[in-house]
């Protein structure tokens, strides 16, 4: 898995370089299978049915999930997240970010406290620790900033599989003691979403894209992380502003 991340970390990498002003998603998209390819690997998202794309791509509003799209052009004052997959020799990595594109000021610190909760989460991924502890962190961190976590979706476990347990939400769902706790060797997904308004979601027309329900904007920051004999690693390599 630490060489599946390394390849996912470079091909992010690019492709956050890549996300401009004037730059279609469905750009974005070709330039991920283009890189994913050259790294010898393969999409792990286009393995999930009814799915044909490598990336998802949303704006602003859109928080997951969204088609790489023709014509989504990316504009001045826009948050863009992307989100990828890789999957080499069996094992599967996931990543993603958001971008904003020549942000305001008020733009640039939402997008600052979600880099800042999951560096917070990914410090509580360590072995004995519960996965309790990682929502606590992103929620802490989120709320305090004067934004809200994502409640109807969840990070998860990602090894031989993409989407594996254990569930990991943005929030505290219940008691600590109650939450599973983590083993050395534990991959895990750790995937901070949140939003400037109401975090209620809708899915759009096209059957995959799910947005803010009030329109506000939201963000998404997602590392591959495992839970090691010394603490986390992250296997995906963060890309930040």
């Amino acid at each position: 898995m630490r060489q599946c991340g390394r390849k996912l970390g470079c091909v992010k990498k690019a492709l956050f370089a890549a996300v401009k002003v004037g730059v279609s998603a469905e750009a974005i998209e070709v330039l991920a299978n283009k890189l994913i390819a050259k790294e010898g690997a393969e999409a792990s998202f286009k393995k999930v049915p009814g799915y044909h794309w490598a990336t998802c791509i949303n704006v602003n509003q859109g928080l997951v999930h969204g088609i790489p799209k023709k014509e989504v052009v990316f504009k001045k004052k826009d948050v863009v997240s992307v989100d990828l997959g890789l999957y080499f020799r069996g094992f599967h990595t996931d990543s993603s970010f958001s971008k904003g594109l020549e942000p305001s000021p008020e733009t640039k610190k939402f997008l600052k406290v979600g880099q800042a909760a999951l560096m917070a989460a990914v410090a509580e991924a360590k072995a004995g620790n519960r996965i309790y502890d990682i929502s606590e962190a992103i929620q802490n961190t989120v709320e305090r900033g004067g934004y809200t976590p994502i409640r109807a979706l969840v990070g998860h476990g990602v090894g031989r599989e993409l989407h594996e347990e254990p569930a990991i939400p943005c929030f505290v769902p219940g008691r600590k003691e109650e939450s599973l706790k983590m083993p050395v060797g534990a991959t895990l997904a750790i995937e901070v979403m949140y939003a400037l308004g109401s975090p209620d979601l809708v899915q759009g027309t096209d059957g995959w894209t799910i947005s803010t329900r009030d329109g506000k904007i939201t963000a998404l920051f997602e590392e591959t992380v495992a839970v090691g004999q010394r603490g986390p690693e992250i296997l995906t390599g963060p890309v930040f502003l």
